[in-house]
């Protein structure tokens, strides 16, 4: 008899371990930031200025999906000025799910300036109001419909 008990924490060989933890409020302050912009967007209507700031939301969301919500301009905002006067988060949270929901709205941005470039007038203020929707539940409720797509979209792909 052994006094040894195994590691059940251990993983097997190749498998890779999961990213460090993120503070859940700050993809929900990043969701109220592009709520507020998408706001701005929609108030400006079809005209060359609102297509100017889909296109800044665009790399914005182009930034989380690169370097993830926590290397967004909003991400920096919230660790530097935001986070300091905060208790700390009760629990983390992984970022993969806010990392493609960022994918998401950038496709969903993408898509309405796509369709603005080639003529179709109000493709920026659909796509800004269907964005809107998505953030102003994250910011709001924390729910985040991205990260629930993810979390689907897991369940059904093949386990390996």
């Amino acid at each position: 008899m052994s006094d040894s008990t195994p590691d059940l924490t251990a993983r097997p060989a190749g498998v890779p371990a999961p990213p460090a933890g993120i503070d859940p409020r700050g993809p929900r302050f990043g969701a109220a930031v592009t709520a507020v912009l998408l706001v701005l967007t929609l108030l400006l209507g079809t005209g060359p200025a609102a297509t100017a700031l889909l296109t800044v939301i665009a790399l914005l969301f182009l930034l989380g999906v690169a370097r993830g919500v926590q290397g967004t301009l909003q991400g920096l905002a919230f660790r530097a000025w935001i986070r300091p006067r905060l208790a700390p988060p009760v629990e983390l949270e992984d970022p993969r799910p806010p990392r493609f929901a960022q994918l998401i709205g950038l496709i969903v941005v993408g898509t309405g300036l796509v369709l603005a470039a080639v003529g179709v007038a109000s493709a920026v203020p659909v796509a800004a109001a269907v964005a809107l929707v998505a953030a102003f539940l994250n910011a709001a409720f924390g729910l985040c419909l991205g990260c629930e797509l993810y979390l689907v979209l897991r369940r059904w792909a093949p386990q390996h």
